[in-house]
């Protein structure tokens, strides 16, 4: 076997296993809801992110310290791509996301996210000049069909024009604007420096910016009075913040390192899959037939896409 051979092997393994990792780190973002919901009781969304953010920094600080030759003779470009990823994808969209669950009806926030690739996949056209696959079309409406299944089943989404565009939604549209974009920003920037580099820079440069929203709310700090119940908030703010938010990335930013954005885009529909499942298994809403066929939708996607990607860089 030639050396040639050889590493197109590698890379298209690397290039499979790279898909998949972003499957499970959106699929980590699905489990986000269970713990943010709860944290809306005691916090306000700014509230919320900033803790998420400092509790991550204290990981984030020393990979940093670590990786800073990483850091020298940075454009002016990756600059402004940092800031997008970290400002824009890690502090704004996450707060409002967090705001339209807190307001709104979450199975419209849910759908809302389904923008995320259409937004991902126009940026990586304009900005990485990404060609997309052959009948990439089909099987991203096949994903989309899919994702509707598990979110309304056959019926209309929005009975009422003014449901759909209440605040909530629009809060969701922006996230998944913000959302979207950072997919593209993050693979531009792994060209540059390593993905824990990458993952470190989204919390710590979004650090400023949440302080300076928070104490501009100037919304008071307030724990439950019980300590049991306090050191509970404590504890589902801390998985809330290593387990959807700093685990997921990792896994997510490492198989962004070898996958294309517009197949990432595909791989984040796990996130809305995932937290229809949450549903099921927290409130006992049983899976219906329908939802069911969603899911078999999404995923036969997601593997024929793999598929097709490794049997491209095989060739």
């Amino acid at each position: 076997m030639s050396n040639h051979t050889e590493a197109s092997m590698s890379k298209s393994r690397s290039s499979h296993s790279g898909f998949w990792l972003v499957v499970i780190g959106a699929a980590l973002w699905g489990v986000d809801p269970l713990f943010r919901v709860l944290l809306l009781d005691t916090f306000t969304s700014s509230q919320i992110v900033l803790l998420e953010h400092i509790i991550i920094m204290a990981i984030a600080l020393p990979v940093l310290w670590r990786n800073r030759h990483e850091l020298q003779g940075l454009k002016l470009r990756h600059i402004g791509a940092l800031l997008f990823i970290s400002w824009g994808g890690s502090a704004l969209a996450t707060i409002l996301f967090t705001q339209g669950l807190a307001g709104g009806n979450l199975n419209a926030v849910l759908l809302l996210q389904k923008l995320q690739p259409i937004f991902a996949i126009i940026l990586a056209r304009i900005i990485l000049r990404e060609q997309l696959p052959k009948h990439f079309g089909f099987w991203f409406v096949l994903a989309l069909f899919g994702t509707y299944l598990l979110t309304f089943g056959w019926s209309l989404p929005f009975a009422e024009v003014n449901e759909f565009i209440q605040i909530s939604s629009l809060l969701s549209i922006g996230a998944a604007v913000l959302w979207g974009g950072s997919t593209v920003m993050g693979s531009y920037m792994l060209k540059t420096m390593k993905y824990e580099t990458v993952t470190s820079l989204r919390f710590v440069l979004a650090l400023p910016l949440l302080l300076g929203l928070t104490i501009w709310e100037g919304d008071a700090w307030s724990l439950p009075a019980s300590t049991g119940q306090s050191a509970l908030v404590i504890l589902n703010l801390v998985l809330q913040a290593l387990l959807p938010g700093l685990l997921s990335l990792l896994f997510y930013y490492k198989g962004l390192s070898t996958t294309k954005a517009s197949y990432a885009t595909l791989a984040e529909l796990s996130f809305p899959m995932v937290g229809v499942i949450v549903n099921w298994v927290a409130f006992q809403q049983i899976a219906t037939l329908t939802q069911i066929m969603g899911f078999v939708f999404i995923w036969f996607t997601l593997f024929m896409i793999s598929r097709q990607k490794e049997d491209v860089l095989a060739a």
